[in-house]
């Protein structure tokens, strides 16, 4: 198990820069500051549970997921149905629900999105994120990673690159 004190010196060395890495998804500063702190909360849990190789990028992980999640949440509670009755979107929405087997094919892809990924270099991965997940756009990504707008671009290729040869791979 990690000790606390190397967790909350770990927090406060990177606490800056996991605010702006949450807030490249989110957009949001306010929003980032707590995906930051319930990621820090999380990670304090995890390190009392169980152990792990790498407390920094299980951090960096919990903040992507946390700020991927609430993203594609958000998204969901936009989402207004409009000019149409109740029973009526229960039987489209009824239409529309995927096969047991379309589940679990789209489960097995995103498994092997998650793999290659994981296989990438952080810049790399992060750049791609930010980019794919993000949907910042290439200066931002640039600034952020502290690289050229051609490197920022040239990253998000390789990743895109490496996750296609993957997953064409099986």
């Amino acid at each position: 198990m990690v000790q606390q004190g190397v967790l909350l010196a770990l927090y406060s060395t990177y606490r800056r820069d996991l605010v702006n890495y949450a807030n490249s998804f989110t957009g949001d500063m306010a929003r980032a500051e707590d995906i930051v702190q319930e990621a820090w909360l999380r990670l304090q849990d995890a390190a009392q549970k169980q152990g792990f190789r790498s407390p920094r990028s299980y951090l960096y992980s919990i903040v992507r997921n946390l700020a991927l999640d609430g993203r594609r949440r958000e998204k969901r509670e936009r989402m207004v149905v409009v000019s149409q009755p109740l029973d009526t979107v229960a039987e489209i929405s009824a239409d529309r629900q995927p096969s047991v087997d379309q589940v679990l094919l789209h489960r097995d892809e995103m498994e092997r999105l998650y793999a290659a990924l994981a296989e990438l270099p952080e810049r790399t991965r992060i750049a791609f994120e930010m980019h794919r997940f993000g949907e910042r756009k290439l200066r931002e990504i640039a600034a952020f990673l502290d690289v050229s707008v051609a490197k920022a671009h040239t990253l998000v290729v390789e990743a895109l690159e490496h996750c296609k040869e993957r997953l064409d791979q099986s």
